[in-house]
């Protein structure tokens, strides 16, 4: 009878052991455990990060640290740790946090009208693990430069401005690949007759679309400013378009970050490929990566007579567009007066 009682005893007190060790547990893993005060932290863990290496990631974001480490070994999480980046939600409990380590949450990627392929490279860099290098060398490869039959200065129109999503660990391979399969989604059939029409390769739509780009921040007037440089170009002149010579001083400066407010006629004499004020027809390459408006304005220009366009000082933001040189002449004239008067150098 002893003996029974005996091990009734040792039941109920490893029965109660067990319920204790459990609650602990319990409360442990369902105890709210960030260490940030914003709505939502990202932790970042690279790819081939260690099992050490990957808890250094994580550390900054709990408060404690022991007891999550506790519960993540408990419930051996440690063993599906992947690289990534992971969402964490304030107050979230050690249970939460570790499930939202195994959820590898996309990003979105954005980008605009970057000058260079070097500045696409580090902004995209800037969001995603790939570095600068990488993503550059992937955009310049040889092979995807022939097969796409673009020169290295042409690479720049090969991308388009917009939203991509992307894993944070994804390859600079992958992020190539994916933002050039918009580019050949973009370019249907339609467009692609529309270049041939106008007797422009693909590259060369995106290049004259920097540079209207560039003329002109306003979307409606782009197919006007389109169509006087066709004409210029269809007539052999040359297209004398201050953007290319504002991209040219910038290289010879070696500073894209600066801004130039003015050109004056000492830099329409710049020695550069892209000034088009001293080479016939269009630049190397691209001057910045053109909206897809200013494409479509390239593909779509406004047909009239027009041959020169000055900035309007009636209707800011806009041109004054002249057949005529005289005409051309007597709006630039207006336009100095104004940059003159305002102190604009």
């Amino acid at each position: 009878m002893n003996l029974k009682k005996g091990i009734a005893y040792f039941s109920i007190l490893l029965i109660a052991g067990l319920m204790i060790y459990a609650y602990t547990i319990f409360r442990k893993a369902f105890k709210p455990n960030t260490n940030f005060d914003t709505p939502t932290a990202y932790v970042l863990i690279p790819s081939g990060a260690t099992l050490e290496q990957s808890k250094d990631s994580i550390k900054k974001y709990v408060l404690d640290w022991e007891q999550f480490d506790d519960v993540f070994s408990q419930f051996e999480m440690d063993r599906n740790l992947i690289p990534g980046r992971f969402e964490l939600q304030r107050g979230m409990s050690n249970f939460k946090i570790a499930q939202a380590l195994r959820k590898n949450v996309p990003v979105k990627v954005t980008f605009n009208n970057q000058e260079t392929l070097e500045d696409l490279a580090k902004r995209i860099a800037s969001q995603l693990e790939p570095s600068a290098d990488e993503l550059l060398k992937s955009f310049t490869e040889e092979s995807f430069l022939k097969e796409n039959n673009v020169t290295k200065e042409e690479a720049l129109s090969l991308f388009l401005p917009n939203t991509y999503e992307f894993y944070w660990n994804v390859s600079a391979l992958r992020v190539r690949n994916t933002l050039h399969k918009e580019y050949i989604r973009f370019w249907n059939v339609e467009r692609r007759e529309k270049a041939e029409k106008i007797g422009l390769s693909l590259a060369e739509v995106a290049n004259l679309a920097s540079i209207v780009q560039k003329e002109t921040a306003k979307v409606d007037e782009r197919p006007k400013v389109a169509g006087a440089y066709l004409n210029r170009l269809n007539k052999g002149m040359m297209l004398q378009a201050d953007p290319t010579v504002v991209y040219a001083k910038k290289l010879q400066l070696n500073d894209f970050d600066t801004i130039i407010k003015r050109v004056y006629l000492k830099d329409l004499a710049i020695e550069n490929p892209y000034n088009t004020y001293k080479v016939q027809g269009l630049p190397p390459g691209p001057i910045t990566m053109p909206d897809i408006s200013s494409i479509d304005a390239v593909l779509n220009p406004e047909e009239h007579d027009y041959i020169y366009f000055c900035a309007s000082v009636e209707r800011m933001g806009y041109h004054e567009f002249a057949k005529t040189l005289d005409q051309h002449a007597n709006n630039r004239r207006k336009y100095t007066k104004w940059l003159d008067e305002n102190n604009i150098k």
